[in-house]
């Protein structure tokens, strides 16, 4: 029989949801990125993926075992320790070591990358999440600080292009005043190929990271989430439109041919669909554990992060959407603190007065024999 005593904090809510299935969902919306991956960059981007997941899933099981005193006694307690791990596995690690490999870019001599990818998996999971007392307790969203950390700590990755080459079928939608001028021009290969709208969103002919390239595989996780209710449908719509229409004002106003000036609209879906933005609304910056907890301070935190990714990839002419979920992070506390959500089965002290009025008149004899002579 098992003893174990669960101690959570009130209101306790009974619900068929856990920790593992929620995870489960999102290897599953992350799943047509992943393939999308591989469709367009080839076998090399499956061996990042792999590579990836079982990083991060041995560091969680090392560490645990570790942690658990399974050295101890000549690892006498080895096999109930490994139990014990197999009991409380709750695929996070699995999904932090999928969006790790996600938002890495991919190379034809993917073994010149593997130890990179091998460290910035094992700091995502030891020094992120496990340090800090593991699933629920990390300050940051692990998978972004394991991208940050290989960004400073190695050279600058090399992009390469998809090996499905661009449509060029529709108008295109390069325009000197995008920050990401240089995607929007070619294909990163070919200078004499223009990147469009289509391909943006298809992914077709665009040098980018694995996961983030194909825009309707994001959206096809995003919907999946959705419909699964893991996420707020509202959250990645606020940040995108936000950003969308920011980076739109940075990049200047059209001259109209009527006279005036006008927001060049043009660049909107552009922006949006160029780099991880898209990809981190979704699966990045809707982290349970790192974004506020109430709907004031959600609204704040994806406002205030739209707004500093579209700035500081204006200025910078960098992906910047790693640092700024870092960074937003970091003050979600505070935005806890200073915004604090409704409690649980919480009533306007207004509506109390209402409801015990209410209440009084009807247990008032005379007021009922009076509404009945009305009801009569």
């Amino acid at each position: 029989m098992d003893n174990t005593v669960v101690i959570s904090t009130p209101p306790h809510v009974k619900s068929k949801r856990t920790t593992r299935s929620i995870m489960l969902d999102v290897c599953i919306a992350l799943l047509p990125s992943a393939i999308a991956g591989i469709v367009f960059f080839g076998w090399q981007a499956l061996m990042i993926e792999l590579m990836s997941v079982i990083a991060c899933v041995a560091t969680e099981f090392v560490y645990f075992f570790i942690a658990n005193k399974g050295f101890a006694k000549k690892c006498k307690d080895a096999k109930a320790v490994c139990r014990r791990f197999i009991k409380q596995f709750d695929l996070t690690s699995v999904v932090t070591g999928l969006i790790l490999a996600l938002i890495l870019p991919t190379t034809d001599k993917w073994y010149e990358v593997f130890y990179e990818v091998i460290i910035g998996a094992i700091f995502a999971i030891a020094v992120v999440k496990m340090l800090f007392g593991g699933t629920g307790k990390n300050l940051v969203n692990p998978a972004a600080a394991g991208r940050v950390f290989m960004f400073l700590s190695f050279s600058v990755a090399t992009y390469t292009a998809a090996n499905i080459p661009a449509l060029n079928f529709s108008s295109g939608v390069f325009s000197g005043a995008t920050n990401l001028s240089w995607l929007l021009a070619n294909d990163g290969v070919n200078p004499d190929t223009k990147i469009t709208v289509i391909d943006l969103f298809l992914g077709t002919g665009v040098a980018g990271c694995i996961g983030e390239t194909c825009k309707a595989a994001i959206l096809l996780g995003y919907v999946y989430l959705c419909v699964r209710k893991v996420i707020k449908w509202w959250q990645p719509l606020l940040f995108v439109a936000v950003f969308g229409f920011t980076a739109v004002f940075l990049s200047g106003f059209a001259y109209m041919h009527t006279g005036g000036y006008l927001f060049n609209m043009e660049l909107f879906l552009p922006h949006i669909f160029s780099g991880g933005v898209l990809f981190g609304a979704v699966f990045m910056f809707t982290d349970y554990v790192t974004s506020p907890k109430g709907v004031y301070g959600q609204i704040l935190y994806y406002v205030v992060a739209a707004i500093l990714v579209a700035v500081l990839r204006y200025f910078t002419k960098l992906e910047v959407t790693s640092f700024v979920i870092m960074l937003m992070n970091l003050f979600v506390p505070l935005i806890d603190r200073y915004l604090v959500r409704k409690p649980f089965g919480y009533v306007k002290e207004k509506k109390q007065h209402e409801v015990i009025n209410a209440t009084a008149k009807i247990a008032d004899p005379a007021t009922k024999d009076a509404n009945d002579k009305e009801a009569v």
